[in-house]
């Protein structure tokens, strides 16, 4: 299944970064260097962890795989917004994304920074589109969740309280909602974005926003033992900043062993709460395999 998964991961990038370049094409209009540092931005590899979620949840209640892709992408353009104005030197000052310099090191600053708002925006206006459904509903549905998860209740204010925990100690509740919010509440989104397309019932929709809350957790889980156990050639980005910055995580919280067992029990939480599908989800579940044993 791992191979199968694989596959299957490698597949949805290359039609992700296929989408991403039709909808951010070159131009040679004077406002163009932005629109290079976007694609520079999204471009320079990655799982594509996000959009295959979507996708892969979208194809249990049988969507149209081009309105999931558009979804599946408006989610990426969000995450590597995010990515790409975390590594300013205002938040975690970062000089490598993916084993390329960041966008900042790229360009600059500035450019960073609209590069980012532009991201941020222009996935809203891909999912306002008809193209992305044809029901209004259904993409009001989906603009409103996402803002959610991105915004002052989701990944911004998680992103706040990660800058807090620089100088501040914060106990395992608090890092756990700290780690929803910066991480989980996204995969939340893309997980429950095929339920919202699929207008499937809510008994599935909460199935999968339960599965990507353990999912989340464990994903954060494994990036703070990368940070701890990972080289800057395995992970593609600096290592060891959370410590440097004394971050509370939950590897310093409940040390290494602990935080391992945590992050794999959570993945058999997660699968379980698959069940309802009747072995439809079985490539989701192969998902929390993949991200527990993870080396990037």
């Amino acid at each position: 299944m791992q191979t199968d998964l694989k596959t299957a991961m490698a597949d949805m990038a290359a039609d992700v970064e296929r989408a991403i370049l039709h909808l951010l094409p070159t131009t040679d209009l004077p406002e163009s260097r932005v629109l290079e540092a976007m694609r520079y931005g999204c471009l320079n590899g990655g799982k594509r962890l996000r959009p295959f979620l979507v996708c892969q949840s979208a194809a249990l209640f049988g969507v149209n795989p081009d309105c999931a892709l558009r979804v599946a992408v408006a989610v990426e353009f969000v995450h590597s917004y995010s990515l790409v104005h975390d590594d300013l030197p205002a938040m975690d000052d970062g000089d490598l994304r993916r084993g390329q310099p960041t966008v900042h090191r790229k360009f600059d600053e500035a450019t960073a920074i609209l590069a980012g708002d532009g991201l941020l925006t222009y996935a809203f206006e891909v999912l306002a589109d008809p193209a992305t459904h044809e029901d209004p509903n259904v993409r009001c549905q989906l603009v409103a969740a996402l803002a959610k998860a991105a915004g002052p209740h989701g990944m911004v204010g998680g992103q706040m309280l990660d800058l807090i925990a620089e100088h501040e100690t914060f106990d395992l509740g608090t890092t756990t909602r700290l780690q929803r919010m910066k991480t989980g509440d996204m995969i939340a989104f893309s997980c429950e974005a095929g339920g919202i397309l699929g207008k499937a019932p809510p008994p599935q929709r909460l199935a999968l926003r339960a599965y990507a809350h353990d999912l989340g957790l464990a994903f954060q889980i494994v990036d703070d033992l990368l940070d701890i156990e990972g080289t800057e050639a395995e992970t593609g980005k600096s290592v060891g900043r959370d410590a440097e910055a004394g971050k509370s995580t939950f590897v310093s919280i409940l040390g290494q062993d602990r935080a391992r067992s945590q992050a794999a029990m959570l993945a058999v939480q997660a699968k379980a709460h698959l069940e309802i599908f009747d072995g439809r989800a079985d490539i989701l579940k192969a998902v929390a395999d993949f991200v527990v044993a993870r080396r990037t």
